[in-house]
């Protein structure tokens, strides 16, 4: 059990000491909200699916239910799935990794190990200072598996969270003179980007529309993105919104000066 006065009602966002009340003989009624007389949380009698569901349509009860009235402590975990997923999307668009319709054709499939590589050094992409230690030959095949992209997806995703987190931190804080709580809106942001899991369907199943279905997906990731910051600090969907753009803006940013930054050593090195 969470501890106290840290529940939320799912419609009005009050606090509420409790969800339901247990009876003898395992008789549970859920509590109603003294603000606006209706049940603190209807969502801990629904199915997961549901939940879900709800989730997906951006509702703002379940995003309260899920970030405020849950012990959901995947957000790490999520994090690192969702960039397996935007790995797996990148080496995919590299050249030569177009699908075969030869079932004999295996060499697409033997370049899965430059996908694992790729994501390791995505992992170890902040400490790429240690590549200064090591010898010619050794960075440049190393500068090889870097020209996959894979190093930009943690730098894009901690500058994504870096700048929405500073941003609210300038207007919450020191303009509306409210606190903030650091913790609970990263993982409401690492947990707002479930959405990207869908582009393993989006690349598996390609067709002449993938393009435009990885921009509806950003879409959605942003979207949500946006939904989990107005539900934790109870703001204006404005507010959100701007964030949501400072770090989509320090994000692209990030990506281009990373790219620039791979070329120029490309460059230099050959």
């Amino acid at each position: 059990m969470m501890d106290k006065n840290v529940f939320r009602c799912v419609e009005c966002n009050e606090q509420a000491t409790e969800l339901h009340r247990d009876y003898s003989n395992g008789i549970l009624t859920i509590t109603i909200c003294g603000s606006c007389q209706k049940p603190v949380d209807k969502y801990i009698e629904y199915d997961p699916v549901i939940i879900l569901i709800d989730a997906l349509l951006c509702k703002t009860q379940a995003f309260r239910h899920i970030l405020f009235n849950t012990t959901l402590n995947i957000h790490w975990k999520l994090c690192v799935f969702c960039l397996l997923c935007e790995a797996y999307l990148r080496w995919s668009l590299l050249p030569g990794s177009e699908q075969s319709r030869d079932p004999a054709d295996i060499i697409r499939y033997t370049k899965e190990w430059e996908f694992y590589g790729m994501f390791g050094l995505a992992a170890l992409g902040k400490r790429s200072r240690l590549f200064s230690l090591i010898n010619r030959n050794t960075f440049i095949f190393f500068n090889f598996k870097l020209r996959t992209f894979g190093c930009v997806t943690p730098a894009e995703l901690a500058a994504f969270c870096t700048s929405v987190l500073l941003f609210l931190w300038l207007v919450v804080v020191h303009v509306q003179h409210r606190s903030l709580d650091f913790s609970l809106l990263l993982r409401a942001l690492l947990l707002s980007c479930y959405g990207k899991v869908l582009v393993i369907p989006a690349v598996i199943w390609e067709h002449d529309y993938s393009p435009l279905c990885l921009s509806l997906i950003k879409l959605f990731v942003l979207t949500s993105n946006s939904q989990a910051i107005r539900v934790i600090l109870n703001s204006s969907r404005r507010l959100s919104l701007t964030a949501v753009c400072v770090g989509l803006l320090s994000e692209t940013c990030t990506a281009q000066v990373c790219r620039r930054l791979q070329q120029s050593v490309q460059d230099m090195l050959t």
